[in-house]
C-alpha cells in the first residue's frame, strides 16, 4: 500500500522548495538558480523491504578524492549524468547498479522528486524514487563507496532523529546549527537531508 501511495503522490504537485529548506542550511532567499554551466546529476531513493520494514540505502563516499567536496559525506546512490545516459532516470539507475551493485533493470520508477541546485560543487541533481520487488544482495563500488547505510525508513519519519549541530568544513568555514538526520549515528546533511526532507514529507502525508 505505501508503494502504491507513494506512487501517486509523486504524480501530484510536490511541496519543493518549502519543505527542501526545512532541512538545509539554507532559506529559500539563499537558494540560486541553477546557471547554464550546472554540471546535470542524478540520485536515487531506493525502497526495499528488509526484516519487515521499509529500508533505503545510503552510502559514505569514500575520503580519496581531494577534488571531491563531496568526499567523506553520507549520500544518496548517483552521481553526474554521462553523454551515453539516454535520460536522467537511467543516470540515476546506471549510478545504483555501479556504485551498490543493484541491477538497473531491477528498479520500478515511482516518480522523481524536485530537482535540487547544489552551488558548492555545481551540481544540479534530478532525484527518482525507486522500488524493488525483494531484498537486494548489494556489492560495493569500492574505489567510491567506502560503506552501506541500510535505513529503516522509521528512523527517518522519527522526528527525535532530526539533530542540529555546528560542522567544520574542509575550506575551514564553521557552519552553525546546521540540520541532519542522526542515522545511526551518522550525519545526513546538505543536499541529501533536503532531499529525504522532500520525501519524508509527502509520507507524512500518505500515512
Amino acid at each position: 500500500m505505501l508503494i502504491k501511495n507513494l506512487r501517486q503522490a509523486l504524480q501530484k504537485p510536490l511541496p519543493g522548495v518549502d519543505v527542501q529548506t526545512k532541512m538545509g542550511y539554507v532559506n529559500k532567499k539563499m537558494i540560486a538558480s541553477a546557471p547554464a554551466t550546472a554540471i546535470p546529476a542524478s540520485v536515487m531513493v531506493l525502497f526495499y523491504k528488509k526484516e519487515k520494514q521499509w529500508h533505503i540505502p545510503l552510502i559514505q563516499r569514500t575520503s580519496n578524492n581531494p577534488n571531491d567536496r563531496h568526499s567523506g559525506q553520507i549520500s544518496l546512490p548517483g552521481g553526474r549524468y554521462d553523454d551515453t545516459d539516454i535520460n536522467f532516470e537511467w543516470t540515476a539507475r546506471r549510478e545504483v547498479e555501479e556504485e551498490i551493485g543493484v541491477k538497473a533493470t531491477e528498479i520500478q520508477i515511482l516518480g522523481q522528486l524536485s530537482s535540487l541546485y547544489i552551488p558548492v560543487s555545481n551540481f544540479l541533481v534530478y532525484p527518482f524514487v525507486g522500488y524493488l520487488a525483494s531484498e537486494p544482495r548489494f556489492q560495493l563500488q569500492t574505489s567510491e563507496v567506502r560503506d552501506l547505510i541500510e535505513t529503516p525508513i522509521s528512523i527517518l519519519l522519527d522526528r527525535s532523529n532530526v539533530k542540529y549541530t555546528d560542522m567544520l568544513m574542509p575550506s575551514g568555514i564553521h557552519l552553525k546549527s546546521v540540520p541532519h538526520f542522526d542515522v545511526k549515528g551518522n550525519v545526513v546533511w546538505g543536499a541529501t537531508a533536503m532531499i529525504l526532507g522532500e520525501l519524508l514529507a509527502l509520507l507524512e502525508q500518505i500515512n
